[in-house]
């Protein structure tokens, strides 16, 4: 029994496995499941919904790539402007769509209680709202399917259901989830009404946002639905933000923990258990080819509460130590500075930051990663880390709540002091006061007011690196920022600072003429098109169903 709770916590037990895709049809095997076998009582229901525990949306530290935040050394071709309609596209995947729609149609013929075959439906509706979530983020109208079909079934050659529409659906389907799987499953290792709400918040956070700022019907019904849902998981009491009182190590050391089980900002991790299942993060995070960029660092306050342009802290950036003096304290402990203990060997010896590692492919823009990346050897392992992954964490369920707030046009101060506060006071940053914020001239989001503007650069900072940043520019329509020319540099390189190098290690970094180091020596910045707000329709599946048509702007490829 311990083990299968186990492998059920780590959503590591499928008991389906998929079948070969015929293009957008894709099957489920029936061979080894067939109705009058099938579907007989509660087991049944369970381990069906089991397939599916390993598409729960982790967050693990190598994401973001594809954003403002980071600078990867091989260019990301879609900002770059040389993304090309493909023939086809993984992610135009309709497997799960299918598997989850084949049990709703069937769970009713176990022999269970109401309550019991509801739980099981919640969880299955719960993984269709993720499911159409991502399809409708990437592609915008999609097929809404209520039922598994067949190659016969008229509905696959039908054309593309409006995404408003899709969107009320996954709505209903969350909606459901939240009243029907039950508070008290998180000690059985199953989803359960909280992580059902964080879900649906951020769903509906992102409906909503998205409806506002492109002008779509709906978005104040999502953004109440956004902050229903984190009131919900705020009231029950049970999720506060993990701190042991030292501002300068909490935020770090959150998300190097082995074991997140009765961490209380932990909604719902992912665990890992030694020998069991484990995984091989802090050696990745140190292989990445990547960096944080020059505009995600600018956008970190200074220890005053205030951005650089306005702050007398702010020491300029000739030189590292300068750049991250007096800085809100979650800089140093997103990226390695001075001083900070890559690696903490048994024998007493350790391997220590003094100069950026430029040159390599652990800090190719000088910012190099460390959430997420413990200095303990055992973990450096390859594929023998057992550091849990958070899938739902409090800290974003208080941002959506002062987001969805701020965007509804009713916030007050003991909304932030509940929320933005909350997250400032764990790492020593001061208050947020809405009536002395400033307009930041190197404002990233200049269009918005100054207090939506500063949620956003919290989010930001407190949420770098798991995943979001990119969905957010899309909500936002803020595409375009992604243009910025600081998004591809990275640190100041100074004649001064080069000559501390050895020659092997800085041949070759071509820095501007402001020396900041250039990644992409032939780009002057990425480029943004406001087709690329949705990506295209693979040419194989309008060949196969041309009522599906394309998205705005990516015709004539």
């Amino acid at each position: 029994m311990k083990i299968l709770k186990t492998l059920l916590i780590l959503g590591s037990l499928a008991f389906i496995t998929s079948c070969k895709k015929d293009s957008y049809l894709d099957r489920l095997p029936l061979s080894s499941i067939t109705e009058p076998t099938f579907f007989k009582n509660e087991n049944d229901l369970m381990l069906y919904a089991n397939q599916f525990y390993t598409s729960l949306p982790t967050q693990n530290f190598i994401q973001d790539n594809q954003s403002d935040d980071k600078v990867p050394s091989s260019i990301n071709a879609f900002l770059a402007g040389q993304y090309v309609v493909p023939n086809t596209d993984a992610s135009y995947n309709w497997t799960n769509i299918r598997n989850v729609n084949y049990f709703l149609q069937r769970y009713n013929n176990a022999e269970a209680s109401a309550a019991i075959k509801n739980q099981y439906a919640g969880e299955i509706r719960f993984f269709r709202a993720l499911f159409y979530w991502g399809l409708s983020k990437r592609y915008g109208d999609v097929a809404w399917y209520s039922k598994d079909l067949t190659e016969k079934s008229e509905e696959l050659y039908a054309p593309r259901t409006p995404r408003n529409i899709v969107m009320d659906s996954v709505l209903a389907d969350l909606n459901f989830a939240v009243e029907n799987i039950p508070a008290d499953n998180v000690s059985a290792g199953r989803l359960h009404k909280y992580a059902a709400a964080a879900l649906k918040a951020r769903i509906c956070l992102w409906e909503g946002t998205r409806r506002k700022y492109f002008g779509v019907e709906g978005s104040e019904k999502y953004l109440r639905e956004a902050l229903s849902a984190a009131e919900l998981i705020m009231g029950s009491n049970k999720y506060s933000l993990y701190s042991t009182g030292n501002p300068t190590t909490d935020y770090y050391n959150l998300f190097i923990q082995q074991e997140l089980n009765g961490n209380t900002e932990s909604i719902l991790g992912r665990r890992y258990l030694q020998s069991i299942l484990m995984n091989g993060i802090s050696r990745t995070l140190g292989e990445t080819g990547t960096g944080y960029s020059k505009d995600f660092v600018q956008n970190y306050l200074c220890s005053d509460g205030l951005p650089t342009a306005l702050s007398t802290k702010y020491k300029g950036d000739n030189t590292p130590e300068d750049e991250f003096a007096d800085r809100d304290p979650r800089a140093k402990q997103t990226i390695a500075t001075k001083g900070f203990v890559l690696l903490q060997n048994s024998d007493g010896s350790k391997d220590i930051i003094d100069l950026p590692r430029i040159g390599t492919n652990t800090a190719n823009t000088g910012y190099q990663l460390i959430k997420g990346r413990s200095s303990d050897p055992a973990m450096w392992q390859a594929n023998q880390s057992i550091l849990d992954f958070f899938i739902f964490r409090y800290a974003e369920i208080l941002l959506i709540y002062a987001e969805a707030k701020a965007e509804l046009g009713d916030i007050k101060q003991t909304d932030i002091d509940k929320s933005i506060n909350l997250l400032r006071r764990r790492v020593g940053m001061p208050d947020m006061i809405i009536a002395s914020l400033k307009r930041d001239p190197n404002s990233v989001f200049p269009e918005v007011p100054v207090l939506i503007d500063e949620i956003r650069r919290e989010r930001r900072v407190e949420l770098a690196d798991e995943g979001f940043r990119f969905d957010d520019l899309l909500r936002w329509k803020a595409g375009k920022r992604i243009e910025r020319p600081e998004t591809i540099l990275g640190m100041k390189l100074t004649p001064a600072l080069r000559a501390k190098y050895p020659a092997a290690q800085v041949n070759g970094i071509t820095v501007n003429s402001d020396f900041y180091i250039r990644i992409y020596t032939a780009l002057e910045k990425r480029s943004w098109n406001d087709k690329m707000y949705l990506f295209p329709i693979p040419l194989e599946e309008i060949s196969l169903n041309p009522a599906l048509g394309q998205n705005t702007g990516w015709q004539q490829q």
